[in-house]
């Protein structure tokens, strides 16, 4: 499994998750910082999803 954040221009922000993982139902939360640490702003940025047999990429909005 691969979920990473990308901003809106397209720049790989973090990496939240890159391992193999048994089938089954998870929850992940991102801190709202980048792969420094460091908080990025608020904004529209999107999370790609790969498992097995599924790619995703959906939009979501950061608000602090």
């Amino acid at each position: 499994v691969e979920l990473d954040i990308f901003d809106i221009s397209g720049q790989l922000t973090t990496t939240l998750v890159n391992k193999k993982q048994a089938a089954g139902t998870y929850q992940v939360q991102w801190n709202g910082r980048d792969n420094r640490g460091l908080k990025v702003p608020y904004g529209v940025y999107f999370y790609h999803l790969i498992t097995g047999s599924l790619i995703s990429t959906k939009k979501m909005m950061l608000l602090r």
